[in-house]
Parts: C-alpha cells; structure tokens; sequence
C-alpha cells in the first residue's frame, strides 16, 4: 500500500517521495493509483503461478527421464537438457533445450597475437577479404561485449597455416562455460501432419 497513516490523517507518498494528505489528491488519481496496484498484484500473483509451473515441469520431465533410465538399469547424471518429449499420438511435444553462457579467458588475447601474425604475413597475397573476417569476430558490440558465434566461426575457415591452427587451438582452450539456462517449449498441431503451433507463455503475444 502507498497510503500512510500519520496522526491518524491518511497520506499518500508521491513521485518525488512527498507525503500529500488525501484530502488534497483528486479522485482520478486516487482511481488511477488503486487500478496500477492492483494489476500490478495480479500479474505478480501470476508469475509466481509461472515460475512455480515451470519448476515444476522442469522436475516431472527429470523424474521422467530417471524412470526411462531405469529401464535399461543406468542413470543419467548432470543437467537433463536438449530431448523432445511426445504425446502418444504425436498432436503434442515438450521440448528441453539447455543454453550454455560461453565466454573466453586470457588465451584469446594470445589467440589473436597469433591471428595478427598471420594476417601480416598474408598481406603480400592480398587476403583482404579474410582480414575483415577476422576484424569483424573481433569486434565488441555496445556493451563492449565480444560475439562469440563469430570467434568460434573462425575455427570453420580452411587454413591450411601451422601458426593459425596453433591460434584455432588457443581459442578452443580459451573457451569456459560460465553458465547455463534451461527453457522449455510446448507445441500443438491439430493432426499428425499439420504444422507445430506454439503453446505460448509469454504475456505480450496474446
């Protein structure tokens, strides 16, 4: 509640934290105030239901996992991620999927000596194409993050150079996994042939 009793008079606590009695607050905004708090409960209610149904999705799917493990006597260890669960005839799936946060330690700087290295000597054969590759990975968006897709997609180009494979593999070393981030998906089709519709969660798309 934003409302305050001193000396048994009521107040209201305003934008720039000022206490206004009732008194002097007109009724549109005592109305407006009273329509923002209680929405504000009700979608608050609701994403407890949320974080509440997805914890607990998360834990029947790993239940079930165990209970198919048993089957063949093994247990599975770690993180239950990446598998599609289906419905018996098909019209219904849940899939799990498991996001790692990848980032880089000190080795990328060595990684990129190297790759410098490389594109000096490449000058003289006008490999100017492959250079603004290379810059490009390299880059840092506004928030003075590096993309990672672009640092580890340069591990896909077919260079046949002893010093860049050497700095390929300071990049694959340099790699840590400092995180992860389960999401889980729902989908419905109306038959066995038609297209995979989202069961969606998300407020802003109804």
């Amino acid at each position: 509640m934003t409302t305050k009793t001193i000396d048994e008079k009521d107040y209201m606590e305003d934008g720039q934290c000022r206490l206004v009695h009732q008194d002097n607050i007109d009724e549109i905004d005592k109305t407006r105030n009273s329509l923002v708090l209680d929405l504000i409960g009700k979608a608050q209610n609701l994403q407890e239901k949320l974080k509440k149904f997805k914890e607990d999705t998360a834990a029947e799917i790993s239940a079930f996992i165990d209970l198919s493990a048993m089957e063949y006597d093994t247990k599975i260890g770690g993180a239950k991620g990446n598998l599609t669960l289906f419905s018996y005839d098909t019209k219904y799936k849940i899939q799990v999927q498991i996001s790692e946060h990848l980032t880089f330690d000190e080795r990328l700087q060595v990684a990129k000596s190297m790759i410098d290295e490389c594109l000096n000597a490449w000058t003289k054969e006008s490999r100017s194409e492959i250079k603004t590759i290379i810059n490009d990975a390299f880059s840092v968006d506004q928030e003075g993050k590096i993309n990672t897709k672009r640092i580890l997609g340069l591990r896909r180009l077919k260079i046949d150079d002893k010093l860049w494979q050497k700095a390929m593999k300071a990049i694959t070393d340099s790699l840590q996994i400092t995180g992860s981030k389960s999401y889980i998906r729902m989908y419905k089709r109306d038959s066995q042939a038609g297209p995979w519709k989202n069961i969606t969660l998300d407020f802003a798309s109804f």
